[in-house]
């Protein structure tokens, strides 16, 4: 959704690519860096293959990659951003850490909080949204597309002082 989001923002349509990935590119408004959007046309969990053939197709390096995923440890309608570090358990992280010869890539994480009582995580990823996480969904993937921009704009460190830091009063 953050993805479909961004490409919205550069005016850019998915389409089909011979790396298993739809790709959408473009520039961010003004005079923003170009964005090579791709979604896997895999499961999560084997993104890996795909993200390596894209970044040896467009000869980019891991420190141009950003990968956007969902995050159990992190509550539901929060943002949080990193560089490298262990997968977590995530296993598209770790399939695509695997491919790509490196875990040094950032990480946009976008919290969905935790299943509730005893429900497996596997599960609890695969459902849909409540009703009442649906009313804040379209401000988390809002700030998911902005924290990219703030990522390729200015830094990482911008990003994460953004999204890290809880709003005055709380």
């Amino acid at each position: 959704m953050a993805l479909d989001e961004l490409a919205r923002r550069i005016g850019a349509p998915f389409k089909s690519q011979k790396t298993n990935a739809t790709v959408a590119e473009g520039r961010l408004s003004g005079p923003g860096p170009r964005l090579i959007l791709a979604k896997p046309n895999t499961y999560m969990n084997v993104s890996g293959g795909p993200v390596a053939a894209l970044l040896r197709f467009y000869k980019l390096d891991v420190s141009n990659l950003i990968v956007l995923h969902d995050e159990l440890d992190i509550p539901f309608d929060s943002i949080k951003l990193k560089i490298g570090g262990g997968h977590g358990g995530h296993n598209g992280v770790r399939d695509i850490a695997a491919a790509i010869g490196s875990p040094d890539f950032v990480r946009v994480r976008i919290g969905i909080g935790r299943p509730p009582g005893r429900q497996p995580a596997a599960d609890f990823v695969l459902k849909d949204f409540s009703g009442e996480e649906k009313k804040t969904l379209a401000n988390l993937v809002s700030d998911a597309a902005d924290a990219v921009e703030q990522v390729t704009r200015e830094s990482l460190t911008a990003a994460q002082l953004r999204f890290h830091t809880a709003p005055s009063g709380e």
